[in-house]
């Protein structure tokens, strides 16, 4: 018996997925006496009109058989006289992409169904470049519903032009096109005498016999720390699961991101001592001489991956909430989780065309090219080199929602020929001349709030008590460095990053910042908390309602906003997202801008204090 086969269905939706893989289980007598029953019984209320519906045997969410779609993916486990298989029938509906892609995510092949009156469709592109992505190497698009053509091989020919066509755009490699009829039946278990003029295998005995071996493995030994364990003070062993080559006691390791050099002292592998250890295989390693290593730090022996924080990579955006650049997302790889920004968005596919266009924007289930940086030192290769180390999830800092699936497509080089400068003169050295703690303290609130005004009045009592500051005002920055900036989401997204980049060197030279911005965003305010450091960085929001806001319009904005005038104006037609974790919020309402001030004092004064 040839080995696990891992395969997924995909396509357009209504092209008949659930029903070939429901087929193929019913004629291959792959489910059980009651399954069958169950389903003869529900058939006779299904959209058949009384025959066997098969997708039933995989469509199990009420709302599936309601709808007659698949909705999530459903995972069957079905074994042959020749082989077992591993299913993920995936929706093919364009709201449900994501789905799609995390079964694409475990497959070693694809089964695509294509409706041979309707032929390739926009779905069936998006999906084929989502499986060539995921790094699945083995197509076969099964031409489905001949019977509703009366298997005229004409039009087989006809889908299969397209589909080698396809095929040639992507890159994709191994493809097999198959025609079926998932409701009849034909092609799917047997060869079917309705189509005499197709002299290849049926879907199942094709299946059964394809080989999926990959080629000869990598010589080189990765292992993602994923735990350490410290029982007692005798024992130091670091778990995790061999992504690739042997390990063997006495071997020399590079832990990375450190670099550092040890030897391994044993290998536990379930709970036993073991000489050695292999792929796919989860062991406990330890070492010969004490070295840091914890959670995300990776072990490796031969060709070493790479090291550093920047990276191209193609991603599938899943949320409904828009990509702009420069948004701070958590970025999870292997079994490291830190912060990462998506610099640029180089460009997106054109799901129907497949040419690649211009964007600054990426919408769901859309497909692009993107530069990404993130926060500290990964350990990364291509995916085309190493799975685990290749691929990557972006998650939403507030909501802790996948937000993407990506796969990296190279380091980029300008990471590779940067080295940050240590100098002599440090933070601390420049902290302990000026006699003060650095710090930022980040004004947020609504135009007309009052930020500026309440910033400049505490710049100046913190000047009359010595201290050395800089206030950074939106309207002034905007005026310099921030001249060919905008207020579309990318650039508020680019201004407030820039502000706490800058804000963060001027705390590195000792200073107290102050910063009196919209920064409407809770996501920037959390990404400039993070560039700036959680110790230095103080959110005051100034809470002042919308309405007063407006009847304080010295500028007269709001006025211009609401006659359409000026776009994108927070408050009117932009969103400000009140913060829920600010450490101070002062309202101006029936205060005077000392009585605010000298509130702030009282709660900024620990923080003050050397």
């Amino acid at each position: 018996m040839d080995g696990l086969l891992r395969f997924i269905t995909c396509g357009s939706v209504d092209d008949g997925k659930s029903t070939l893989i429901g087929h193929m289980l019913y004629d291959a007598k792959l489910i059980f006496t009651d399954q069958e029953q169950s389903l003869e019984l529900d058939s006779k209320v299904g959209s058949r009109g009384g025959k066997v519906d098969y997708s039933l045997l995989l469509d199990g969410l009420m709302a599936e058989r309601e709808q007659g779609i698949t909705i999530d993916v459903a995972y069957r486990y079905f074994t042959t006289d020749k082989r077992s298989f591993i299913v993920a029938d995936t929706p093919g509906h364009e709201e449900y992409t994501r789905n799609m892609a995390v079964g694409a995510s475990f497959a070693e092949l694809a089964v695509i169904l294509v409706d041979v009156a309707h032929g390739v469709m926009i779905q069936t592109k998006r999906h084929a470049r989502i499986c060539a992505l995921m790094g699945i190497k083995h197509f076969c698009f099964a031409v489905n519903k001949m019977d509703m053509l009366q298997y005229r091989k004409s039009e087989f020919i006809k889908a299969e032009r397209e589909i080698r066509k396809l095929a040639a755009e992507i890159g994709l490699e191994n493809v097999t096109v198959i025609p079926v009829s998932a409701t009849e039946g034909d092609n799917v278990t047997s060869h079917s005498p309705n189509m005499p003029w197709y002299e290849g295998k049926a879907l199942l005995p094709y299946l059964e016999t394809v080989s999926v071996d990959e080629e000869a493995e990598s010589v080189s030994f990765i292992m993602p720390v994923q735990r350490v364990c410290r029982p007692d003070m005798s024992f130091r062993g670091f778990e995790g699961q061999i992504e690739s080559g042997e390990v063997r006691a006495g071997d020399e390791l590079t832990i990375l991101p450190s670099g550092e050099k040890a030897c391994v002292s044993s290998i536990l592998r379930a709970g036993e001592e073991a000489d050695a250890a292999h792929k796919g295989e989860p062991v406990t390693i330890t070492l010969d001489r004490d070295v840091d290593v914890s959670r995300g730090c990776v072990m490796a022996k031969g060709k070493l991956p790479h090291v550093g924080s920047l990276f191209t990579a193609q991603v599938i955006w899943m949320d409904d909430v828009p990509l702009s650049q420069g948004k701070s997302y958590l970025l999870r790889l292997g079994t490291k989780t830190l912060s990462a920004t998506v610099m640029k968005i180089k460009y997106k596919v054109d799901a129907d065309s497949g040419e690649w266009v211009a964007a600054t924007r990426l919408h769901k289930n859309e497909i692009a090219l993107c530069d990404i940086a993130a926060s500290g030192e990964l350990v990364f290769d291509p995916f085309k080199d190493s799975k685990a180390l290749g691929g990557f999830l972006l998650i939403d800092r507030v909501t802790y929602q996948t937000s993407a699936c990506g796969i990296i497509e190279h380091p980029l080089r300008r990471d590779e020929n940067l080295t940050l400068q240590q100098t002599d003169i440090t933070r601390e050295l420049r902290m302990t001349q000026m006699g003060q703690k650095p710090l930022t303290i980040w004004f947020t609130g609504l135009s007309g709030s009052g930020k500026s005004t309440i910033a400049n009045a505490l710049e100046k009592r913190l000047y009359g008590l010595g201290r050395h500051t800089m206030l950074l005002d939106g309207d002034n920055v905007r005026m310099g460095l921030n001249k060919n900036l905008g207020f579309e989401p990318e650039d508020r997204i680019e201004n407030i990053r820039r502000i706490a980049e800058v804000a963060r060197l001027m705390n590195d030279a000792g200073l107290i910042v102050l910063t009196a911005f919209i920064s409407p965003y809770d996501d920037d305010r959390k990404n400039a908390r993070a560039i700036i450091g959680c110790e230095s960085f103080v959110e005051i929001f100034v809470d002042t309602p919308l309405d007063v806001c407006e009847g304080r319009d010295v500028k007269g904005l709001y006025n211009k906003a609401r006659e359409n005038e000026i776009p994108n104006f927070t408050g009117v037609n932009s969103p400000y997202e009140v913060p829920d974790d600010a450490e101070i919020s002062v309202s101006t309402v029936g205060r005077t801008v000392e009585e605010c001030v000298n509130y702030i004092m009282e709660c900024l004064w620990e923080r003050l204090r050397i």
